[in-house]
């Protein structure tokens, strides 16, 4: 059997960080002491300078901890706890990321790709036609809700390859072909998703902005949740507010 310290790299307090093998990239939690792999822990930047203080998600988020199943919200009335669910199209996360909003807009997309799949990849039909039926029906669907999505450099990768796999797909043409992703969207008259999803969130800033002062939509611009401080540190930053991620997209 292989040896566990051929696989891990012991610190000085006992905690351990896989740097190979089956674990590579992995932490363990100081209070479930489950392996996360660095993707799933929210990390930024060198996991040895948090490994004393790790905690996963799961033991972190006080709604998964408690272990209840529902929450009595008066007259005879219980609500189910969940880790995510849909509302208006949306799904939202116990974790407060955009990561099941993400997948879940992706697969509609591909959902809406597949119904109009005879359309889109007709070569009777122009390219330029086939890319605004794209915008309007596959583009859109998995763009909704994306105006209040706090999204990850990895959201926005998987984004970008979800569409450009339909892009290659409508274009008839493979990754082997090494076609520049620009000059395909440039065939069908098409923007980057990012720019689009960029350009969604700032008009619904916007449209908060106009909003009154005692409204309790723009109220929440000015809000800070809160966060252990665990998670701040390892993720790199503090809190951030909504003006805050506003200036950096403009």
């Amino acid at each position: 059997m292989e040896n566990v310290r051929s696989r891990c790299r012991r610190l000085q307090d006992g905690r351990a960080v896989y740097v190979a093998s089956v674990g590579s990239n992995s932490i363990q939690c100081t209070s479930c002491y489950k392996w996360v792999h660095k993707k799933s822990s929210g990390m930024n930047g060198s996991m040895y300078k948090v490994t004393r203080s790790f905690i996963c998600r799961s033991c972190s988020n006080p709604v998964i901890s408690t272990g209840h199943t529902s929450v009595d919200i008066g007259a005879s009335a219980n609500l189910e706890v969940v880790d995510k669910f849909c509302y208006l199209g949306d799904m939202l996360s116990v974790d407060g990321d955009a990561d099941a909003a993400v997948e879940a807009r992706m697969r509609n997309g591909w959902n809406k790709f597949r119904q109009l799949v005879s359309l889109l990849t007709n070569r009777d039909i122009s390219l330029i036609r086939t890319g605004r039926l794209y915008s309007s029906c596959v583009q859109s669907s998995m763009l909704h809700g994306s105006e209040t999505w706090p999204v990850r450099k990895e959201n926005k990768v998987a984004l970008q390859r979800a569409e450009m796999r339909v892009v290659r797909w409508m274009c008839n043409v493979k990754v082997k072909d090494r076609v520049p992703s620009k000059e395909l969207r440039e065939r069908l008259g098409i923007d980057d998703i990012i720019l689009i999803l960029q350009q969604n969130r700032l008009r619904w800033y916007g449209h908060v902005l106009r909003k009154e002062d005692t409204d309790w939509v723009k109220k929440c611009m000015k809000y800070e949740v809160e966060a252990p401080d665990q998670e701040v540190d390892q993720r790199g930053h503090g809190k951030r507010l909504c003006k805050k991620i506003a200036k950096h997209v403009i």
